[in-house]
């Protein structure tokens, strides 16, 4: 299996396993809280329908008066100021929820705008953090070289690391700041910190959302949006970091993968040649030196011969024919052909013999003894085959591409 497969199936177990833990976590912690600020709230609910006399109907409409109201609370929410900073929550993905389009015209809009801004916006904070990476490298390697370092250039752990303490240190800042404007703990200001950078947005704490301050701060609006726009360039960088690297390994991974690929066939195009040139074509009938005949071989057109076709010679590594030698021969097995044919008196008419015999037949059981083969023919050498480095194959193979016989 192919290491990019099993990284793929290796993440994905280790993001379900991490899901599964998580759920075990969150269970563990707020399942009990939860239930009981549920009993403490309808035990309050319960206190102010008895004490004001109050129907259940009539304390439903006064929870949604307190609800729509919370957002109106920090001023107009679709003024200038207001719009601009939701349309920041749009595009970033972070999504309050604080204030939500309430019209037909507004709903579809928003629609359109995220379909465009948010690719938009990723481009922007990836070509961002691209540059901070460059910026970071660079700083390393002047400080490097003030030190007179051997080593000046930033490896990606040093640019991680200088990231990662660039990212500390503006939630640390933009908690100090909204600790202060907001009057959260420092603690819960760290926290709406993460939760905006990460873009998760929960919105359970949103900035901007008091005192009307999107109408009467304009320092502290803009200080937020600032705040937002950099830091998710921050995080943006380091995210390029690891992206980076994942990509790079399925890349290498991949080119890796190809590169054996192509030394794979040029090896088995190199073998197939080998092959191809040390095959031995052999046609019609041969005769080897222990007297047995090697029947229905075929050419290298892939035909069977019968009759008194004969093929001038076959093929081996071991050894060649020259062009006299070949002549010499043809004349030898076309002698050799015509003392067959004066044999036919003494044979009943039949088919072929090829026919009848199986496919290696011992010379001796057609007459023939293999010792009066070594003189049959003038011309014809019947060469031993146990000095070949083929066993059972002939240094000269004769091919003789049919007998025929009339037993």
């Amino acid at each position: 299996m192919k290491k990019q497969n099993v990284r793929t199936i290796s993440l994905i177990v280790c993001t379900f396993t991490y899901l599964l833990v998580g759920a075990a976590v969150f269970d563990a912690l707020e399942s009990e809280t939860e239930t009981l600020r549920c009993e403490a709230l309808q035990a309050v609910e319960n206190m102010i329908i008895e004490k004001y006399n109050i129907s259940e109907e009539d304390f439903k409409v006064m929870e949604t008066v307190v609800l729509k109201s919370e957002p109106h609370k920090a001023g107009k929410q679709w003024k200038f100021t207001g719009a601009f900073y939701y349309a920041t929550t749009v595009l970033t993905t972070i999504g309050y929820g604080h204030s939500t389009p309430s019209t037909i015209g507004g709903k579809l809009f928003t629609m359109c705008y995220a379909i465009v801004g948010i690719p938009l916006g990723l481009v922007m904070f990836q070509s961002i953090g691209e540059r901070v990476n460059r910026l970071s490298s660079f700083v390393i390697q002047a400080v490097r070289k003030s030190l007179h370092c051997k080593r000046t250039a930033a490896s990606e752990v040093d640019l991680i690391c200088v990231v990662t303490t660039l990212s500390s240190l503006t939630i640390a800042g933009g908690a100090a700041a909204f600790s202060k404007f907001e009057g959260w703990s420092y603690f819960d200001s760290v926290y709406y910190c993460f939760i905006t950078l990460t873009t998760i947005g929960f919105g359970d704490m949103v900035a901007l959302q008091k005192d009307n301050a999107l109408n009467t701060k304009p320092e502290y609006v803009m200080f937020a949006l600032i705040f937002i726009l950099f830091g998710l360039a921050i995080v943006a960088a380091s995210l390029n970091l690891l992206v980076l690297r994942f990509v790079t390994m399925n890349t290498e991974d991949e080119r890796r993968d190809e590169a054996q690929a192509m030394q794979f066939m040029t090896k088995s195009n190199f073998w197939t040649s080998e092959a191809l040139q040390g095959s031995v074509k052999l046609e019609g009938d041969v005769i080897t030196a222990n007297g047995s005949i090697l029947s229905g071989y075929e050419g290298h057109d892939g035909q069977s011969f019968s009759g008194s076709n004969i093929s001038s010679m076959c093929s081996c590594r071991c050894a060649c024919f020259s062009a006299k030698r070949h002549k010499s021969r043809q004349s030898s097995l076309n002698s050799f052909q015509d003392n067959t044919h004066q044999m036919k008196g003494r044979r009943s008419p039949s088919s072929h013999m090829r026919h009848l015999l199986p496919e290696v037949v011992p010379m001796q059981d057609l007459g023939y003894d293999s010792h009066s083969l070594n003189h049959p023919l003038d011309g014809v050498d019947v060469v031993d085959t146990s000095s070949c480095s083929q066993p059972q194959l002939l240094k000269r193979n004769v091919s003789l591409l049919s007998f025929q016989y009339n037993i």
